[in-house]
């Protein structure tokens, strides 16, 4: 065995073991040394995206899951922990356009170069379940179901408002809109209408709701972080409130009235209706456009609220403005005339495109009100409030405790009977109704780009839209094309572009746009399942393994793609492809890994980043950072600690990390520095310290080889009492703590806790450390027993030096492969002691201690107490009156 710690020598030692033996490949029929079936145990974590390289985000999601498989697989489990690669969209796009390469070169290169580094990492990943989302393998049954769905009528097609960069002749994503502008070319950004395909996910919005809600009988997801849920809930958004009109007699040109002379709205407080002072549409409302025919004014206001993005978070974000119509549209319950307005921040896509306004009782009206000088009327009271029409109070929109006023008939009802009150009332008008709406809108899967899964539609000028038949899956993606800024390069490939059509056989053209790649990350989990299979989407493997054990990853995605992975199963499950309801039964959103910023302004204002390894740090008086220095004396500010990223300049490479301190190092790190949710803040000491440990791991090692058949003695220290083995006073105290803090390790894993894991680990070793062995044979095999085990709970977390120790201290040869090892276990007869410490009390103040046998009795503590060294010194020469024993932790003695 090697006197000093190499973790390069190590490391290459226990992946080409692993290799060789094919350590890591799962089959569905394992079974134990009885040949009786292993309990299955899926562990995913979420497939990356092929950047180029890995960051330290990845390591610790990894380093999670390799844990949890690891020290399951122990336990006797039939573990599953695959990966594969999220491998289309935009980015892929972005560096072709740069780098001037097809974007599957790119792709493929980062894959490999992403891979060697995560087997760097000493991941056990079977890569025989590998799937890249660009491979056609895999995309074709993403065109297969998409047709399926189409046969349903779960997908469909429809008119969509996009961005649109004139210059590129491209559909722009919400985030490369800024300020108006295309990102890349810095054209005005305009609003265009274009045919797009959807998926009827709101067809499953009860479903979605009902197992993901907190408190909800029908809940299934309760292994789930509550905040996720939470945040589903939120995104799914059912409302229950009144769906009603606003009569008008406003008309188009060739005199026919709007929308049939009804203006809809949704509202959950039905309660203010008296209190509408004002409407509002969004820019593209029918009655908006209308309007501005005759008003310059209103239509250049339009134009300008229709730049920038298109979602509900961005129109959310914007300040809110508004102009007058000088249209008015009629209450529907006074008849009196209500000023119509364009907002900004009524979004099309969302309700019917118009909402009510009242001020007094809704923060955002409040303050367009105040802004535009509306009017506002209270038709809410709250008892003991006075209503200030000059600023907001919270109060002002308290359903709880309020009751209508200025209402008419309406009013004196709190917000219950009000609600119905004036739902009966609008019914009985035919203008309205109650209704259940939902914040969730049916997910648009169409993407004007190159690089994704091609939409399986032909279009032919005689037969329309064209399903490609099934037995012509894939329609393969050519990989070969360059983007080159002027538009999707699939509508000029005519070797993609030209094809017969499948009904007429005339001269047709492939559809161009190509999947959302969320498409692609909604079903991978069952693909790794299955991934050799040609014949089905999922097969025998999924029915074996699904639905997911433990599902880990980053809580920025616990809404879109865990709503779409939910969504995408039910539909399969309705398809008879798979029986279960939900894909993921526990959900894990480990925290960002955080480093320090440091930054110095350029001439215009702007930011340049500074990697903190190149940095000096500046404290204050009081020690605070607050700056800090480069090398030619450049001062710099500190922007705090903030998500490693590349903009930042504030990432730490793994592959440094692994070259110069060895991949154990920087797993051990990433675990023990923060519970595997919260954020972990780098600190170079701390992965200095965490080498440290490795290297004292070793050397305790190398110490305890020079103990002849260390293994042996290991298992006869387990077996003691079968073999009559006698223990000396220290080695029971040896056996007791390494036995007790076993069982807490033990805990921690089974909950994931895997920074107290570590810090248990730590303690094992300085017990260990700490014991000095007299050479009887009690003393080796408790040292040796505490060793074995230190070497197998650790093994998760740090499995390369685990590795090497089990197989030179000769365990290999007497418990077999450490892989495979049974998981160590706590001795009852261990935490068995033949003395008590307890702590020794005078008048409540702690003086000292005592130990006593284990078997003493009450009157025996008290006797053992009082003859003490430490009460005769404090005890102060007082009558005792009376002595308290708390079984197996103190005893207090009251003196006078």
């Amino acid at each position: 065995m090697q006197e000093k710690y190499n973790p390069q020598d190590v490391e290459r030692s226990a992946q080409a073991h692993w290799h060789a033996r094919d350590a890591y490949r799962v089959v569905e029929d394992a079974r134990d040394a009885r040949g009786a079936p292993k309990p299955k145990y899926y562990a995913c974590s979420m497939l990356p995206y092929p950047s180029g390289k890995l960051h330290m985000g990845h390591v610790r999601n990894y380093t999670i899951n390799d844990m949890l498989a690891r020290q399951l697989r122990m336990k006797g489990y039939n573990v599953l922990m695959p990966m594969g690669w999220d491998a289309f969209g935009l980015p892929a796009e972005n560096a072709a356009l740069k780098n001037g390469v097809p974007p599957a070169q790119w792709t493929y290169d980062n894959i490999a170069h992403m891979k060697g580094q995560m087997q760097a990492m000493g991941l056990g990943i079977d890569w025989s379940r590998e799937v890249a989302s660009c491979d056609a393998s895999y995309y074709k049954w993403n065109q297969w179901l998409f047709l399926k769905m189409l046969e349903k009528g779960i997908a469909y097609r429809k008119t969509q408002v996009v961005n649109w960069d004139p210059v590129d002749m491209t559909v722009l994503a919400n985030e490369q809109v800024i300020d108006g502008r295309g990102w890349r070319t810095g054209a005005l950004v305009e609003k265009k209408e274009i045919p797009g395909y959807y998926l009827k996910i709101t067809d499953y919005a009860e479903e979605l709701l009902d197992h993901v809600q907190i408190g909800n009988p029908k809940a299934t997801l309760s292994g789930w972080p509550d905040r996720v849920r939470l945040m589903q809930e939120n995104w799914i958004g059912k409302s229950e409130g009144v769906r009603f009109a606003f009569p008008h007699d406003i008309r188009d040109d060739d005199g026919a009235l709007i929308g049939d002379g009804k203006m809809y709205v949704f509202t959950t407080r039905a309660d203010t209706i008296m209190g509408v002072t004002f409407c509002a549409v969004a820019p593209e409302h029918p009655l908006a456009a209308q309007a501005a025919k005759t008003n310059p004014g209103l239509a250049a206001f339009i134009e300008k609220c229709k730049q920038g993005g298109t979602t509900e978070a961005e129109l959310a974000a914007r300040d809110k403005e508004g102009m007058p119509t000088g249209l008015t549209v009629t209450h529907p319950l006074t008849g009196e005339p209500v000023p119509l307005w364009v907002g900004n921040y009524v979004l099309m896509g969302y309700g019917d495109g118009a909402v009510m306004g009242v001020p007094a009782h809704d923060e955002r009206d409040f303050a367009f009100a105040l802004k535009y000088g509306l009017s506002i009327l209270q038709v809410v009271h709250v008892d003991g409030q006075e209503y200030d029409y000059t600023h907001w109070h919270d109060w002002y929109a308290d359903k709880q405790h309020g009751i209508t006023i200025n209402s008419d008939n309406f009013s004196g009802l709190p917000y219950p009977a009000a609600v119905d009150a004036v739902a009966h009332a609008l019914q009985q008008k035919g203008l309205g109704e109650k209704k259940t709406t939902w914040r969730l809108r049916d997910w648009g899967i169409s993407r004007q780009r190159y690089w994704g899964t091609p939409i399986p539609i032909i279009h032919c000028d005689a037969c329309g839209a064209v399903p490609v038949p099934e037995q012509d899956l894939p329609v393969v993606l050519p990989q070969d094309l360059v983007p080159d800024g002027s538009g999707n390069p699939l509508a000029r490939c005519g070797a993609f572009l030209n094809v017969a059509c499948p009904r007429c056989g005339q001269p047709a053209r492939r559809e161009t746009d190509t999947m959302d790649t969320f498409v692609d990350s909604s079903w991978y989990f069952m693909r790794y399942c299955d991934p050799a299979n040609e014949q089905a989407m999922v097969a025998g493997g999924t029915r074996y393994w699904m639905p997911m054990d433990q599902y880990i990853g980053g809580v920025e995605h616990a809404i879109l793609h865990l709503l779409y992975a939910r969504f995408w199963t039910k539909v399969m499950r309705d398809m008879g492809l798979v029986s279960f309801d939900e894909p993921f039964t526990r959900l894990l959103t480990q925290g960002m890994v955080l480093n320090h910023i440091f930054f110095e302004r350029g001439p215009k204002g702007e930011k340049n980043y500074h990697p903190p390894e190149t940095v000096t740090p500046v404290l204050d008086a009081d020690g605070h950072l607050v700056g800090g220095r480069l090398a030619d004396g450049t001062l710099l500010e500190y922007g705090g600690v903030g998500k490693m990223g590349k903009t930042e300049r504030n990432g730490v490479d793994p592959q440094d990390l692994i070259d110069k301190y060895g991949a154990d190092t920087a797993r051990l790190y990433t675990m023990f520095t923060a519970p595997p949710e919260l954020t972990l803040e780098w600190n170079d000491a701390a992965v200095e310290g965490s080498y440290r440990f490795l290297r004292r791991v070793w050397n305790f090692g190398v110490k305890l080889s020079a103990i002849e058949n260390a293994a042996a003695s290991a298992l006869l220290a387990s077996a003691a009492a079968q073999s009559g083995l006698e223990f000396s006073k220290n080695a029971k105290t040896l056996r007791h703590e390494v036995h007790s803090v076993l069982g807490q390790i033990d805990y921690d894993y089974q909950r994931l806790q895997y920074n107290t894991v570590v810090s248990g680990a730590m303690k094992l070793l300085n017990a260990l450390e700490a014991f000095q062995p007299d050479g009887s044979p009690g003393d080796k095999a408790a040292l040796a027993e505490g060793f074995s085990k230190l070497v197998r709970v650790l093994s998760p977390v740090t499995p390369h030096i685990a590795h090497v120790l089990w197989g030179e201290l000769g365990f290999a040869a007497v418990q077999g492969e450490l892989l495979d090892a049974p998981w160590p276990t706590v001795d009852p007869e261990a935490l068995k002691q033949d003395e008590l410490e307890l702590m020794l009390q005078v008048n409540g103040k702690l003086r000292g201690a005592v130990m006593v046998p284990a078997s003493a009795s009450k009157e025996d503590i008290e006797r053992i107490a009082l003859a003490s060294e430490a009460f005769a010194k404090h005890g102060g020469g007082g009558a005792v009156k009376k002595v308290i024993v708390v079984p197996g932790r103190l005893v207090n003695v009251v003196v006078a």
